[in-house]
């Protein structure tokens, strides 16, 4: 089976759209004066709750990403579930070769989440702040699984971003 076989078929499953957000440690943890560090984010569709007791979901990221390497060191990071509307900002944090995180969040509104530190998108469908639990090499990507620290639902407005053939979709 080809690479290119496997990626047309999976990209007949639909899957909803995530923001995947985290805050990189400061620069001198020890020195309440140090400044934080930035905020990273990366969209993802390879999002999937695991378990209801104890409350845990699972991200898949692409191994040595710069996710992957800020996860591997902050264990505490957070989801926003974006809307149809949101599109601009999945595709924002899709891009290859973009420019620093620290640009990209900066016409977005978000709130800092309280458990995480990691931005929360405003307007998202829902928002979870998670704290790692395990993580799995399979692959080239690491299987992160978060415990769900805490749930929101910010917006009650919009459909789901859906990912389905390559692009970008709404439900209907």
């Amino acid at each position: 089976m080809s690479n290119e076989a496997f990626k047309t078929a999976l990209s007949r499953l639909a899957a909803g759209v995530v923001l995947v957000t985290a805050q990189e440690p400061p620069l001198d943890p020890d020195d309440p004066l140090a400044p934080a560090g930035e905020d990273v984010g990366m969209t993802a569709t390879a999002f999937v709750s695991v378990s209801l007791d104890p409350p845990l979901v699972l991200v898949s990221l692409r191994e040595g990403s710069r996710m992957d390497d800020l996860l591997d060191e902050q264990p505490r990071w957070a989801v926003s579930v974006l809307t149809e509307s949101q599109r601009h900002i999945a595709g924002r944090f899709a891009m290859k070769g973009r420019i620093s995180d620290r640009l990209l969040f900066e016409d977005i509104p978000y709130v800092r989440g309280e458990a995480s530190g990691a931005p929360l998108v405003g307007g998202a469908l829902a928002t979870l702040e998670c704290r790692t639990e395990q993580r799995i090499a399979a692959g080239d990507h690491t299987l992160v699984i978060g415990r769900v620290l805490t749930a929101e639902l910010p917006s009650a407005e919009g459909g789901p971003l859906m990912y389905f053939r390559g692009r970008y979709r709404q439900l209907g």
